[in-house]
């Protein structure tokens, strides 16, 4: 029987609710539609798969990792008809046919789709996606195996192994995450050889107003830490022991206020400095932890948030390693690798996964602030799994009425 969202009593499973419908829901046809319109990637004539399918089907892939193209495709268009429009036909296609639409379509259109739509979700009633108040996101970055082909090895590397060379070319990529509701977005992605601090130069981007970024040492430099205070968000990032940080003022609550320099000529000419607020503490008990952990904010009132408060709270930047876990693990399949044999469609590919895990977890949040949950206790993998069981019933969820989830 069908149901509506507003239909679901409170703490409802996921069972109840969750169908590829999510896709629908997540990126409606018009939508769609209007970017290929700015990619200029619109079907220009009668096509067996019109680029909006191939849309689709490219975010279908990545619930499918283990399952052939041919095989994927005719799952999604089992019943798809209201895809296809007054006068199309769509049928199942062989595997060249089936490249050739992707090879035609190309990245950029799953790019643009990612960033307009990848954003966060999080809402006042969002359980632990804010402190005080500011949106928690995190800054990390990743690798990702793909095909081994020439191409790939050409325009991705592949990285050195202890005997010889990897078994496969890998590319990088470094995402911001909403840490309340495991959503990534602004993600960029590179050649293995492209370091994070690189690639997070255009992630940085994409922060604003009204959030508190939360990044591992690896990323602060003065260039980049000055360009995401740009965007108006505060920053708390973890920083190396190494890094001088003489105190000019010891607040109440127990971190001080510093001065970072650009370089020694800076110094000297009282120019290129940053103010910001340190906070040093340790880890009893904590087997393996370091005798010292040293972080740095923009924030410098403590009262506003205390040393105290904000060491506690950058544990939540390993929000970030559990997102990339869904993705690389359980959507895309342990020891998958990206199938695609071209850069081009490797690029495709990749935000294609990126597009499905957004709807999963789009789908998890309104799971969760129905039964009133915090998004972490909804299972990643029951709702893939459910997903993947659901979908034949795509058609049953069109894109102008996405409440009616069966």
């Amino acid at each position: 029987m069908a149901r509506t969202l507003a239909e679901l009593p409170k703490g409802s499973r996921l069972t109840d609710f969750i169908s590829l419908g999510v896709i629908a829901k997540s990126f409606p046809r018009d939508q769609v539609d209007a970017v290929l319109r700015r990619t200029n990637k619109e079907s220009r004539r009668q096509r067996e798969l019109p680029a909006h399918v191939v849309v689709y089907y490219v975010i279908a892939l990545a619930l499918y990792m283990q399952v052939s193209y041919r095989e994927v495709l005719r799952c999604l268009l089992e019943g798809l008809a209201w895809l296809a429009g007054p006068g199309e036909s769509l049928k199942v296609t062989g595997k060249s046919g089936i490249s050739q639409a992707r090879s035609r379509l190309g990245a950029e259109p799953l790019r643009a789709l990612h960033d307009e739509v990848a954003h966060p979700i999080a809402t006042e009633e969002t359980k632990g996606a804010f402190y005080q108040r500011w949106r928690l996101v995190s800054l990390d970055g990743s690798t990702l195996d793909v095909a081994d082909t020439q191409d790939n090895e050409t325009a991705f590397g592949r990285p050195g192994a202890s005997r010889g060379r990897s078994a496969y070319p890998k590319l990088r990529f470094v995402s911001l995450l909403e840490c309340g509701t495991h959503v990534l977005f602004g993600t960029r992605l590179g050649p293995f050889a492209t370091g994070e601090t690189t690639l997070a130069r255009e992630v940085i981007a994409h922060l604003q107003a009204g959030m508190l970024c939360l990044a591992d040492r690896e990323f602060f430099g003065f260039a980049l830490w000055q360009q995401a205070r740009a965007t108006g968000a505060e920053l708390l990032w973890r920083v190396k022991k190494n890094l001088r940080l003489p105190c000019s003022q010891r607040l109440a609550d127990g971190s001080y206020l510093s001065r970072i320099d650009l370089s020694r000529k800076h110094r000297r000419n009282a120019t290129g400095t940053l103010t910001v607020r340190v906070i040093e503490y340790t880890l009893e008990g904590v087997p393996g932890a370091e005798p010292v952990y040293r972080l740095i904010t923009t924030i410098l009132d403590p009262e506003q948030a205390p040393a105290e408060e904000l060491a506690a709270l950058y544990a939540q930047r390993w929000e970030i390693e559990t997102a990339l876990d869904e993705l690389k693990t359980h959507l895309r399949g342990r020891q998958i690798v990206l199938r695609s044999k071209t850069p081009e469609l490797v690029r495709q590919e990749f935000y294609g996964l990126l597009l499905a895990h957004f709807a999963i977890r789009g789908l998890m949040h309104e799971a969760a602030l129905k039964g009133e949950l915090d998004p972490d206790r909804v299972s990643y993998v029951h709702a893939v799994r459910v997903i993947r069981r659901k979908l034949p019933h795509f058609v049953a969820i069109p894109p102008s009425a996405p409440e009616n989830l069966s």
